[in-house]
């Protein structure tokens, strides 16, 4: 049954169907959050042990005879700098282990470069009145956050199956100097799931930015996050870059928010010497050390790097079901009927649906008043608008598997509702 060829008398009919489904989900008063990427409860018992990691006294000294109980020891502990520098896929030399919040190290790294300039030869970005920021999108609403902050215009630029238009990207950073950046979430992109292609990774490395300091934020958060037997593989930015001159050009973050707790974890950043020794000078005002406690925990916990990999086949056992649910429920739902569609990722924290063109705000709006939560319509582009107002985030870690198959299903009704309200 396809939507777009039905005549208005049986769309009628089938608009009285639907409100019918969908006052009988009224009536049930659920409340079910799919709002954002949390882990479940089960997720986090998973790292309950962490608790126990330190106990004995002499406990508290890091591999090289730190005391993480004392000052100092800005860049982080060995130990946590070695397992992060796997994942970032760079030499620990070349990582930073900060607090619990990557996204507080992206805040700050912004923060850092609106003051200092980069280069002799270049100013901070506060002085560039006009400056700019490309954000791929759909993309993570916490990223325009930060950009849209401090005064930067965000130019969309549209997000392919294989990543960024790279034709749109070189064009704009070779010919404006006011440029000073791109945010990328390179593998299970939040909202769309997709992992860069290894051409568009090369592209990126070997960018010509008419800005000298313009910068790659390469936030790396589901670099470990697979969901199924086939995970997506990610070129190694930093190895392009160098290939092309182009050191100064990533900065890569990553963190434990999604892999132990949400709340309580640790953060890194991985980038040129260049790039460190400018964000180094600026931290060591901001703190005398983030808490190398809590990285000790955390290098206990996991011991190394392959026993980081071997926690996260625990969270891919709990999330794999549930990727499977919202992909089933959407398939029997809405195949065939040319209103939406969607992606299917191997790993990451989302799924991204299109609905029918401008239905998407009175989707979320019908799905809160049967209490089902989700994330504001537009708010995966920059200042909340999605001109075709089609994008919708799923977020489907939190609920049980048996609490999100309902959900689902109140979500196709109204998806189906909103679309045909929209064709009659």
């Amino acid at each position: 049954m396809n939507y777009l060829n039905m005549s208005k008398p049986e769309l009628l009919k089938e608009r009285g169907a639907l409100l019918k489904e969908y006052e009988n989900y009224m009536s049930k008063g659920l409340s079910l959050n799919m709002a954002r990427g949390k882990p479940s409860p089960e997720q986090l018992d998973l790292s309950q042990k962490l608790f126990d990691s330190l106990s004995s006294e002499d406990s508290y000294m890091s591999c090289d005879g730190f005391d993480c109980r004392n000052y100092g020891g800005l860049e982080g502990i060995s130990e946590c700098r070695d397992i992060f520098s796997k994942i970032l896929e760079t030499e620990p030399e070349n990582v930073i282990v900060g607090g619990n919040s990557s996204l507080n190290m992206m805040f700050d790294t912004i923060s850092c470069f609106m003051t200092t300039p980069l280069y002799e030869d270049t100013v901070a970005w506060y002085e560039v009145k006009d400056r700019k920021f490309l954000c791929p999108v759909p993309g993570y609403d916490r990223h325009f956050g930060v950009t849209g902050y401090f005064g930067f215009e965000m130019i969309p630029v549209p997000m392919n199956e294989d990543g960024p238009d790279m034709d749109v990207v070189e064009k704009l950073v070779s010919e404006d100097s006011s440029i000073k950046g791109i945010w990328c979430v390179p593998k299970y992109s939040n909202p769309t799931g997709i992992t860069f292609s290894d051409e568009v990774v090369k592209r990126l490395g070997a960018l010509k930015p008419a800005a000298k300091d313009f910068r790659i934020m390469w936030d790396n958060a589901y670099a470990v996050h697979d969901v199924t037997d086939t995970p997506d593989k990610l070129l190694n930015i930093f190895d392009e870059c160098k290939k092309n001159g182009n050191e100064d050009l990533p900065i890569s973050f990553c963190s434990t928010s999604k892999i132990t707790f949400s709340g309580a974890g640790v953060a890194a950043m991985a980038s040129s010497d260049h790039n460190l020794k400018v964000l180094i000078k600026r931290l060591q005002y901001a703190t005398i050390g983030y808490d190398k406690i809590n990285m000790l925990r955390h290098a206990r916990f996991f011991k190394n790097y392959e026993g980081l990999l071997k926690h996260m086949d625990k969270h891919k056992e709990l999330l794999a079901p549930k990727f499977s649910t919202v992909i089933k429920k959407l398939s029997e739902n809405l195949d065939g009927l040319n209103i939406a569609e969607w992606t299917n990722p191997n790993g990451g924290y989302f799924v991204s649906v299109n609905v029918y063109k401008n239905t998407a705000d009175r989707v979320v709006e019908l799905c809160k008043e049967a209490g089902v939560v989700l994330t504001g319509a537009g708010a995966t582009f920059p200042n909340g608008d999605d001109p075709e107002n089609r994008n919708i985030r799923i977020a489907p870690s939190f609920p049980s598997v048996d609490e999100l198959a309902c959900a689902m299903d109140i979500f196709c009704v109204c998806v189906k509702l909103a679309a045909v309200e929209a064709l009659i």
